[in-house]
């Protein structure tokens, strides 16, 4: 029987897993507030950042950082460049989808279940992917059964996700909600990685591909720079309530100032009297007088 160890690195990697999981759903959601109170371009463009946030960095960076404590005896593992950035497309389009249909469906239960089950397919998709992007001197096998289970986990998980972003708008239940979606996207990414079998050839060969330690650097430097980049953007943007308390000045400003305008039209102001020009003494009047 082929030993393979998921936790090589002891809690270290599904701990940081989970953390990375934390800190993208976290601000994934918070962008989606911050759409939710904005309209036209800038609402696409929030969506657009919350994607990046929960598929890049929830679930990408999660399933990636998790895979680096999985370790097969007897074998190399390295990784296919090309499918591993294709996975990570993958969970990017399908929660943009996801957050899409649910955010101009206007919270309809149509939508929230459309687009949960579209994007619960898809970040299962891309967890396999990620996994079929291993390259091993080993034959693999998946087990059926845990498959469904993880895919369903998927979906019910995108589901609650996607309902996260209708919901909460407030920090402390923004938090709750990221704490919530790390143990279930780490639910389904170890559900999954349960259902797979390997068997080691019986005589290994040269296993080609890169190694994981050469996507480690580049990948924390660019999810750093994106992660820092979309922290300032919410930072200097007005949150919703600030929108929300703004609106309320503008709009007493205009009450106030239909209020002079009407009080004018009621009460006229009278137009000034000019005084008629006195007619000129002739020096005969005068002299009258």
């Amino acid at each position: 029987m082929t030993d393979v160890n998921h936790f090589t690195y002891g809690l270290l990697t599904p701990l940081l897993a989970y953390v990375m999981s934390c800190i993208g759903s976290m601000l994934g959601l918070r962008l989606t507030a911050q759409a939710h109170a904005s309209r036209g371009g800038a609402r696409v463009r929030w969506l657009l950042g919350a994607a990046v946030s929960i598929g890049g960095t929830g679930i990408w960076v999660m399933h990636f950082v998790a895979m680096m404590g999985f370790e097969v005896e007897g074998t190399q593992i390295k990784y296919d460049v090309w499918l591993t950035a294709a996975s990570a497309v993958v969970a990017i389009v399908v929660v943009g989808t996801g957050l899409l249909l649910v955010s101009y469906g206007r919270g309809r239960a149509v939508a929230l279940l459309g687009g949960g089950l579209l994007t619960g397919l898809g970040v299962a998709s891309m967890h396999y992917l990620g996994m079929y992007a291993m390259n091993m001197s080993a034959h693999v096998a998946y087990d059926r059964v845990t498959v469904g289970l993880s895919v369903a986990i998927a979906v019910v998980a995108a589901t609650v996700a996607l309902w996260f972003t209708l919901r909460v708008k407030k920090t402390v239940w923004i938090t709750g909600a990221a704490l919530v979606m790390g143990v279930a996207v780490s639910g389904m990414h170890y559900t999954g990685m349960y259902a797979m079998h390997v068997t080691v050839d019986a005589e290994p060969g040269m296993v080609s591909g890169a190694d994981a330690l050469d996507f480690l650097v580049p990948l924390m430097t660019v999810i750093s720079l994106i992660t820092l980049t979309m922290l300032l953007m919410v930072i200097l943007s007005p949150s919703e309530e600030e929108l929300h308390e703004d609106a309320e000045l503008v709009a007493k400003l205009e009450l106030r100032r239909r209020a002079t305008e009407q009080e004018q039209l009621s009460y006229p102001t009278p137009a000034p009297v000019t005084p008629l020009p006195q007619r000129r003494q002739s020096p005969a009047q005068a002299r009258r007088r």
